[in-house]
């Protein structure tokens, strides 16, 4: 009897990825150009970050956005016109996620010679955008305080890969059961080099640190 073959089609695609991830870093790092994947669960503050983030370094350095969702375009004109930087919104056709070339095809789509940073804000999800490498140069993820401390324990994979974690609505911590010092050692069970930084992006209360973490990092990847 003959064996039946098996195909490992799940190692085939993320490999193929892995390797259109890479290049494309390769292609940023030629034109001084920062790519941050921010990643999260609905509901958790992504946009209102950024939107502040933005806000305390376009003054410094020239930034766009690219928003991923699986329909609508609220997040980019929120972005635009709280920002007056340049937006595009990536419709995902139904995925829950961006990979490498997902992303190529946004960044074609924006002037890239004038611009230090992009920032891709990545469909609200734990667990399918963390399993694709987007050609980005860090990977950062907001958790809320109402979401829970215990989020890292449960999904592993997203703190992993994730070199920055932001705590977000801090304002709301004495009203939930969230213990900063648990959630912090919760994140370094998954990744013992990764950052975290309490912000509430509602009163911009630590925003500030993470916005001065990033523009280091552009300086530094220009370099």
């Amino acid at each position: 009897m003959d064996e039946v073959k098996v195909i490992e089609i799940k190692k085939s695609i993320f490999a193929e990825n892995d390797k259109d991830a890479d290049d494309l870093r390769k292609e940023l790092k030629t034109r001084g150009v920062y790519l941050l994947n921010l990643m999260s669960s609905p509901g958790s503050g992504k946009t209102t970050t950024l939107v502040r983030t933005i806000n305390l370094l376009k003054d410094k350095i020239r930034i766009a956005v690219m928003e991923a969702d699986i329909d609508s375009d609220v997040d980019a004109v929120k972005i635009k016109e709280a920002t007056g930087i340049k937006s595009i919104q990536l419709h995902t056709g139904g995925m829950c996620h961006l990979d490498a070339g997902m992303t190529r095809q946004g960044l074609d789509n924006l002037p890239l010679g004038d611009v230090d940073l992009v920032v891709l804000e990545n469909v609200g999800n734990l667990v399918c955008p963390a399993e694709f490498d987007t050609g980005s140069c860090r990977n950062a993820m907001i958790l809320s305080v109402p979401e829970g401390d215990d989020k890292p324990l449960k999904y592993p994979l997203m703190f992993s890969v994730c070199d920055v974690v932001l705590i977000n609505k801090t304002d709301v911590l004495p009203y939930f059961d969230f213990d900063m010092d648990k959630c912090r050692e919760y994140i370094h069970m998954r990744n013992p080099e990764a950052k975290v930084f309490p912000v509430c992006a509602k009163t911009g209360e630590g925003v500030d640190v993470f916005a001065e973490w990033l523009l280091g990092e552009v300086r530094t990847w220009k370099k």
